[in-house]
C-alpha cells in the first residue's frame, strides 16, 4: 500500500472519526491554495446532498416529510457552498 494521510471529522456532539486517503490525492482534487480541509469539506458536502437527493428522489414508495425536508435544506446548502443547484450539478430535475 501506498502512503497515506490522516484527516478527522468531528461531529456535532464532540464524536470524532479519522480516516486515511492516499497521500496527495486531496491535492489533486484541490485549486491552488485550498486548503485540504476545504477540498474535504466540499466532497462531503457533495456526497451528502447526492445521497439526499437519490433517498429523496429515487426511493421506492412514499418519502416521509421529514427526508424531503433534509433534501430540500441539502440542496440550498449546497448551492450556497458551490453557487449553482444540485439539479444543475446532476444535470437532472424532479
Amino acid at each position: 500500500m501506498g502512503e497515506t494521510e490522516t484527516y478527522a471529522i468531528t461531529g456535532p456532539d464532540g464524536d470524532e472519526e479519522s480516516f486515511e486517503l492516499p497521500a496527495g490525492l486531496v491535492d489533486v482534487l484541490s485549486q491552488q491554495g485550498e486548503e485540504p480541509s476545504r477540498v474535504i469539506s466540499d466532497v462531503v458536502v457533495q456526497a451528502m446532498a447526492q445521497q439526499a437527493h437519490r433517498i429523496a428522489h429515487h426511493s421506492e414508495g412514499e418519502v416521509p416529510d421529514d427526508i424531503e425536508e433534509m433534501n430540500e435544506t441539502a440542496a440550498e446548502l449546497f448551492e450556497e457552498r458551490f453557487g449553482q443547484s444540485l439539479e444543475e450539478a446532476l444535470g437532472h430535475s424532479h
